[in-house]
């Protein structure tokens, strides 16, 4: 006699945390836990970098935007799903999958509402920042008994004046859009809602130039960040020879000639 064997029932796919949609030749990757104020658990990490990876993969891709569902950015790391054991960081690539990678294209911030934390890091780990005026950015960690160790502490010295950067990171005290404008940490504030907007229209610039360029810019940037001038020359020289022999020199050279737009090829 057979055993009789008790039906399972099929599970349901967790819906995604992050969305992503083709813009033109723009990538905007939004973070999609509104009801958690987009704070990064394991999944959020996971999407994120697989994201980043898509955004590197399509040549047809040239720029990145980075934003928040619910009109929020991030509130940084999930404290509930750390209590759990989760870890919102990608080895190799940090907190958020985001945080210490580097993205060959450039990308862009677009934030609306809080970006607290993790959320502002990941914010500082892109090479462009939109924001609306009623943003606000903070690294409230240090009430916490921690610090801002997906990059806060690091890269905001490097982002605007010492002093002005300690204020943020010991008082743990957060600023709006309009003072991240003053301060230099972002490069447009908008009025409420059209952050994602603005920063669509600023990765279109960025897309309409050339994508070998535009990598060589951001290795070289990072190369030279901290080093003495020697080694940042001589890295620029090695890659000056590789653009120099490519297809998009030649193109760019003669569209300009030609007085037509370039073409590039990405080779």
């Amino acid at each position: 006699m057979s055993t009789p064997t008790t039906p399972t029932t099929p599970t349901t796919p967790a819906p995604p945390v992050v969305r992503t949609e083709r813009i033109g030749s723009t990538l905007l990757i939004t973070l999609d836990r509104p009801e958690a104020r987009n704070a990064v658990n394991a999944a959020v990490a996971a999407e994120l970098a697989a994201a980043l990876d898509t955004l590197e993969a399509d040549p047809a891709l040239r720029a990145g935007v980075l934003t928040g569902a619910g009109g929020t950015f991030s509130a940084g790391m999930d404290l509930k799903a750390a209590l759990r054991g989760e870890s919102p960081e990608i080895e190799g690539r940090g907190f958020g999958g985001l945080t210490e990678a580097e993205p060959g294209k450039p990308l862009i911030a677009a934030v609306e509402g809080f970006a607290l934390g993790g959320g502002f890091e990941l914010a500082l780990a892109c090479d462009l920042v939109v924001a609306a005026e009623d943003a606000r950015f903070g690294l409230p960690e240090v009430g916490r008994g921690l610090i801002a160790a997906g990059g806060g502490v690091i890269r905001l010295p490097q982002r605007i004046p010492y002093h002005l950067a300690m204020e943020l990171l010991l008082t743990g005290e957060p600023a709006d859009g309009r003072r991240a404008g003053d301060l230099g940490l972002a490069n447009r504030v908008t009025g409420r809602g059209g952050a994602v907007e603005e920063a669509l229209r600023l990765a279109e610039r960025v897309a309409e130039n050339a994508p070998l360029a535009l990598a060589a810019v951001k290795q070289v940037v990072r190369a030279a960040d901290g080093a003495p001038d020697a080694e940042a020359f001589a890295f620029q020289r090695t890659l000056m020879k590789s653009l120099m022999a490519s297809d998009d020199v030649r193109e760019g050279m003669t569209a300009f000639a030609e007085r037509r737009p370039p073409r590039w090829t990405g080779r």
